[in-house]
């Protein structure tokens, strides 16, 4: 059983192919619903229990409070007196102006862990086809957690047709995303404020994304390309840092490079550093091992899978440079 049981969305089946079909443009009270997200998060302070028997006396914690679910009551976190809690309805109020006037389309909303992680992501509008009609979408997706793991994040994000992989547009100077840390509170006026700024960085990542189309790599530049990015850092009993090749994963990128992947074939991809980038996007979205649907999402968006392909990235620019 996967815990990504509560999620909306309209239009195709969305890459991770989970959730309730909606028509499209539906009202947010109806996107609230369909998602999982017509709750609350309510808080109460921390208590315990001293002594060991039922008997002991009750006291009060009360630099800690408990986050828990409105609806099932089931515990969320324990967070410090000072955190500050982003509701679930202010995950898709957030896009009311952005669907309402500025042409913006709700594609996927919902909760992760349980209701831990909560998010919706929206299509821009933003576009692009390269060699071959290999076709390139916009989105901003926003999530937050409470459960200590991820800031308010709001970020501009990729997903190319032909295979759904979902890829971050941060650039070097990381506009792409603008993250407010749960100290302080969430306002979401400032945060498109930010945004509106970093709506260039399109235009910047499809000229990368051209670059790349437009790269053809040789057979020893693409081995070498997936060493870089699928070595990793671990530390020995010594504590000295040690990189570990992951061989399982540069046998699959291969594998997805030399035409197993989705759209591998395409002009814009076949032998070139478009592929090489997809090869890993396409990895770790889809075929990388988890334990769950829903853990393989939040490690693609917000994990370990987010890193890697922000450095696969990272070294195609290199290529193009």
């Amino acid at each position: 059983m996967h815990l990504v049981q509560t999620m909306a969305y309209a239009g195709d089946v969305p890459w991770h192919g989970l959730g309730n079909q909606l028509a499209p443009n539906q009202p947010l009270e109806v996107w609230a619903k369909q998602s999982g997200m017509d709750w609350k998060i309510e808080e109460s302070e921390v208590r315990f229990i001293a002594g060991n028997t039922g008997l002991g006396s009750i006291h009060a914690f009360p630099d800690q409070k408990v986050l828990y679910r409105s609806d099932t009551k089931a515990p969320l976190s324990v967070v410090s007196g000072r955190y500050q809690v982003v509701q679930p309805a202010e995950i898709l109020e957030f896009y009311r102006d952005l669907t309402e006037v500025g042409g913006y389309q709700l594609e996927t909303a919902g909760v992760l862990k349980g209701g831990k992680k909560l998010w919706a992501l929206a299509r821009t509008g933003q576009s692009t086809s390269l060699k071959g009609g290999d076709q390139v979408n916009g989105y901003l997706l926003l999530a937050t957690a409470c459960d200590g793991t991820l800031a308010t994040t709001a970020q501009f994000t990729s997903v190319r047709v032909v295979c759904n992989n979902t890829l971050a547009i941060a650039l070097g100077d990381n506009t792409g995303a603008v993250k407010v840390p749960h100290r302080s509170q969430f306002n979401a006026q400032a945060v498109k404020q930010q945004l509106g700024i970093a709506i260039s960085s399109w235009d910047t990542f499809m000229a990368g994304m051209k670059a790349m189309a437009n790269r053809k790599v040789k057979p020893e530049t693409a081995e070498a390309y997936f060493k870089r990015v699928l070595t990793y850092p671990a530390n020995t009993a010594s504590g000295d840092a040690l990189a570990t090749v992951n061989d399982r994963a540069i046998k699959s990128v291969l594998e997805l490079f030399a035409g197993r992947g989705r759209g591998a074939g395409l002009a814009s991809a076949a032998g070139t550093a478009w592929g090489l980038l997809n090869s890993v996007t396409e990895f770790v979205d889809h075929h990388r091992r988890a334990r769950s649907d829903d853990n393989r999402i939040d490690a693609a968006w917000f994990g370990p899978g987010a890193t890697i392909k922000q450095k696969a990235w990272d070294e195609a620019l290199k290529l193009i440079a």
